[in-house]
């Protein structure tokens, strides 16, 4: 996946590196951009299927990000902005949350983005929720 955003990301010095954790600091927008606003994707498949395991709902959370995207003609590489929430978050949570981050931005420097623990989401079992703002 190609960079085609109008947005740098970055790692200024005196901070320590995320790339580890599957983030970037800073997100530098232009004006002008167009900014896409994506509501919060669960790990829920089109017929609203959950399944039980953390990293499969995160898979998927992705992949229902990466749709909601495409329908403005966007891609995960125009994202800069993510939030994150994880229920039960843990090490071993946010350790398959990197692995499937870095499955799908791959060598990219990847969004910024704020994890917050939380009790509960929405809906019953879901374990995931992605919010974006992408720029194209």
């Amino acid at each position: 996946m190609s960079r085609s955003a109008p947005f740098q990301l970055s790692n200024p010095a005196g901070l320590y590196d995320p790339s580890g954790n599957a983030y970037s600091h800073v997100a530098e927008v232009p004006a002008g951009s167009r900014l896409l606003y994506i509501a919060g994707q669960g790990g829920e498949d089109a017929n609203g299927h959950l399944s039980p395991a953390f990293a499969d709902q995160a898979r998927q959370a992705l992949a229902n990000l990466e749709t909601a995207l495409a329908s403005k003609g966007a891609s995960l590489a125009q994202v800069f902005k993510l939030t994150l929430l994880i229920v039960d978050h843990s090490e071993a949570r946010l350790q398959q949350w990197v692995a499937e981050a870095d499955r799908a931005w791959g060598p990219l420097m990847k969004p910024t983005c704020t994890l917050i623990p939380v009790p509960r989401l929405a809906l019953g079992g879901m374990l995931v929720e992605i919010d974006a703002v992408a720029a194209l």
